[in-house]
C-alpha cells in the first residue's frame, strides 16, 4: 500500500475542523513535501517526524513522500499534526496496519525521540471527535483535559511506539477517565465568603439580584468601602455551572496562551484585567486570533476596577459583546468568532480624589472635575450596564459594633440565586438579562399604575428605551427572588432605584 489517510483536527478560533492527513509514497528521488496551507510550524514537522520514526526503530521510507492536509483552503498551524503525519507514513509503508485508522483521530506533537508532547486547544478537538463518534489519541499530558468530555473515548500515550503497539493490537492502551478529584472541583468551597463583608446590605442585595439574573453592575464609592471585596464574592453566589457551560468555558481557555487548567473545572472564571489593558487584550485579536478577557470569562465574571481609568476607546469595544454575547474578530487573512457571555461588574470612585460626599470632608474636587471624571464613561456604555449603586464608606465606630456571625454566607445566598435562576430557565430558557423584546412583553407586564410610575421615572431621569427595558429585566429578577408571579409596585420601585447613577442623574 502506498496511500494512507489519518484523521486529525485543526484549530480555527473555538472550532476544531476535521483535517484528513493523506500520505502518498511514490517512486523517485527521496523527499518529503507537505501541501494544504501549512504554517511554518507544520512545515518543520517533517524533520521532527523523520527523527521520531527513526529513533522509534522504524524505517523511514526512502521514497518520494507527499503529505496533503485537507481541506486545502484551511490554514494549519502548530505541531498538532505530527502524530498523524508519522502514523500516515508508517501506514503507507505498511509498517503498521491501516485498516482501523478510520476509527480514530490523532493529535500530538512529536519530540525527536518519539515522545508525545501535549498541545494547546485539545478540548475543542475532543468535543468534535466525540460528535464524530471516533476515539482520540492524545499525549498523556493532555489526557485529563480531554477526558472532561464525558462522551469521548480518550487514549493517552507517552510515545509513538505506544500508539503503534495499540494499532497493531500488540499492547492495547486503556481509555483515560477524568480523575475524581478533577470532577469534584465544583464542590470545593471558595476561601472568600460573602459573610466576610460587614454591613453594606444595599450593595449585597444588588449583588444578589445581579447574580440571580445575570445582570451587569456598576458600584460607585470611596476607597475602602468594599467594592472589590463585593465583586470578588460574586462567583461564590452564582448558580453552579452545568456541564455544557463548563465545557464551553474550558474550550475557550484551552485555546488561550496559558491553556486550560483541569483544576478549574466547573468553576466560573473571574477575570480582573488591569486598567492599562488594551482593546485587543479585552476582546481578543492578533494575526492568529486568540480570545481576550471577555471570552476567557465566558459564563463567568469580568471585573473592571477603577473603570474611568481605562482608556475610553478600550471601554467602547465592550458595547457590542455586552449585547450579543459574542465577539467577531476580523483580520485580513482570518476571521474568528468567540463566545463572550460574561457578567460585567465595574467599580469606580465618585470623583478624581475618591472622597466626594465622604463624611471626612477631604474632597476638594470642583463640579467640573467631577463631571469630566465621570464623563470618561460614555453614555452608551453606561446605558448598557443594568444596575448602578452607591457603596458608601462605613464609619469606623459602626464597624466595631457589627457581629460577623449574623452576616449571610455565600452558600445561603447561592441557594436563593439558584432557585431564581431555575425559574428563569424553565420560563424562557435563559437568564433575565438575556430576555428578548418579545420575552419582555410576555414576562414583564406591569399594572397600569406601575407602568405610569415607570414612565414618570424614565422621563425624570432622562433614560433611554434600552434603560427602560433593563429596569423591567431587573424587576423580573427581583420578582423571581421573591417568588412573585407579577411585578408589583414595591418591586418596580426597587428596580428603578438601581438606575439612579445614570447620566441624567449625575
Amino acid at each position: 500500500m502506498s496511500l494512507a489517510v489519518v484523521y486529525s483536527r485543526a484549530q480555527a478560533g473555538i472550532e476544531a475542523p476535521l483535517v484528513s492527513v493523506e500520505v502518498h509514497l511514490a517512486n523517485g528521488l527521496p523527499g518529503l513535501s507537505i501541501v494544504g496551507l501549512p504554517e511554518t510550524e507544520v512545515k518543520e514537522s517533517k524533520d521532527r517526524v523523520r527523527a521520531a520514526i527513526i529513533n522509534s526503530q522504524f524505517e523511514f521510507p526512502a521514497r518520494r513522500i507527499t503529505i496533503s492536509l485537507a481541506p486545502a483552503d484551511l490554514p494549519k498551524e502548530g505541531g498538532r499534526f505530527d502524530l498523524a503525519i508519522a502514523l500516515g507514513i508508517l501506514a503507507a509503508s505498511e509498517q503498521i496496519p491501516s485498516q482501523s485508522l478510520e476509527q480514530f483521530e490523532f493529535i500530538g506533537e512529536l519530540a525527536l525521540s518519539g515522545k508525545l508532547r501535549g498541545i494547546r486547544g485539545v478540548l475543542p478537538a475532543t468535543i468534535q471527535t466525540a460528535r464524530a463518534k471516533r476515539s482520540l489519541f492524545v499525549a498523556s499530558s493532555n489526557a485529563d483535559e480531554a477526558a472532561l468530555v464525558s462522551a469521548a473515548t480518550i487514549y493517552p500515550a507517552q510515545h509513538l511506539l505506544n500508539v503503534c503497539a495499540h494499532l497493531s493490537k500488540q499492547t492495547l492502551l486503556t481509555p483515560h477517565v477524568a480523575s475524581a478529584s478533577t470532577l469534584q472541583q465544583a464542590n470545593i468551597n471558595t476561601t472568600t465568603n460573602l459573610s466576610d463583608i460587614t454591613a453594606q446590605h444595599h450593595a449585597k442585595r444588588a449583588l444578589e439580584i445581579a447574580a440571580a439574573g445575570g445582570h451587569s453592575l456598576l458600584m460607585i464609592g470611596p476607597p475602602g468601602s468594599g467594592k472589590t471585596m463585593l465583586a470578588s464574592r460574586l462567583p461564590g453566589i452564582l448558580p453552579p455551572m452545568t456541564e455544557a457551560e463548563a465545557l464551553q468555558t474550558a474550550a475557550i481557555q484551552s485555546i488561550s496562551y496559558h491553556g486550560f487548567n483541569a483544576r478549574n473545572w466547573m468553576q466560573r472564571p473571574f477575570r480582573t484585567p488591569h486598567h492599562t489593558a488594551s482593546g485587543v487584550a479585552l476582546v481578543g485579536g492578533g494575526s492568529q486570533p486568540r480570545p481576550g478577557e471577555i471570552s476567557l470569562a465566558h459564563n463567568g465574571v469580568v471585573f473592571l476596577d477603577e473603570l474611568p481609568e481605562f482608556e475610553r476607546r478600550v471601554l467602547e469595544v465592550l458595547r457590542e459583546p455586552i449585547e450579543s454575547g459574542k465577539i467577531v474578530i476580523s483580520r485580513a487573512a482570518r476571521q474568528a468568532e468567540f463566545p463572550a457571555r460574561f457578567q460585567l461588574i465595574a467599580a469606580m470612585n465618585p470623583c478624581p480624589c475618591g472622597y466626594h460626599g465622604h463624611s471626612n470632608g477631604r474632597c476638594r474636587c470642583t463640579p467640573g472635575q467631577i463631571l469630566r471624571y465621570r464623563s470618561k464613561i460614555s453614555g452608551p456604555l453606561l446605558d448598557r450596564i443594568d444596575m448602578h449603586i452607591d457603596v458608601p464608606a462605613l464609619p469606623i465606630k459602626d464597624l466595631n459594633k457589627i457581629n460577623h456571625s449574623q452576616e449571610e454566607s455565600s452558600d445561603q445566598v447561592q441557594q436563593r440565586v439558584s432557585k431564581a435562576r431555575q425559574i428563569q430557565i424553565e420560563r424562557s430558557q435563559c437568564s433575565n438579562s438575556q430576555l428578548t423584546n418579545t420575552n419582555i412583553k410576555a414576562y414583564c407586564q406591569l399594572q397600569k399604575k406601575d407602568a405610569v410610575l415607570l414612565e414618570n421615572a424614565i422621563e425624570k431621569l432622562g433614560l433611554s428605551a434600552r434603560a427602560y427595558q433593563r429596569i423591567l429585566k431587573v424587576a423580573r429578577t427581583i420578582a423571581d427572588l421573591e417568588n412573585e408571579e407579577c411585578i408589583n409596585t414595591k418591586i418596580i420601585t426597587e428596580a428603578i432605584s438601581y438606575r439612579r447613577l445614570d447620566r441624567a442623574a449625575i
